[in-house]
């Protein structure tokens, strides 16, 4: 799976939120202002189509597209990506990253916990 660049990312949680949607409606949800100009969007929803996130059902001329990737399955990718490239496959890392630079409360690190507790009785 290809990654995505920062502005494809935006626009996929938008699609992923939405479900199926027209270009139109993409914009209408993106929460910058002034909103992006349409064939901006348009041509980054035709790159989506081609690195294989979207599929479309053709209107005519018009094209309401839908995810083909779901958001797990992308946050999967990412997220194995992310995890090897700046923690090493180190769990140890990313917790005490979390720890040290996220200022986690004493509640958070108690869920934490909790959730590996469970998941060692798994």
């Amino acid at each position: 799976m290809e990654e995505l660049t920062k502005t494809e990312e935006r626009v996929m949680q938008v699609i992923w939120q939405l479900k199926t949607c027209f270009v139109k409606d993409i914009i209408e949800a993106l929460p910058d202002d002034p909103k992006p100009p349409y064939n901006t969007i348009s041509s980054v929803v035709r790159l989506l189509e081609k690195k294989g996130y979207l599929d479309y059902k053709a209107y005519g001329k018009t094209y309401e597209y839908f995810p083909k990737i779901s958001k797990t399955d992308y946050r999967k990718t990412f997220f194995a990506r992310f995890f090897a490239g700046y923690f090493d496959n180190s769990a140890e890392s990313l917790l005490s990253f979390m720890v040290k630079e996220e200022k986690l409360s004493e509640d958070d690190i108690n869920k934490l916990k909790a959730i590996i507790n469970k998941n060692q009785e798994l």
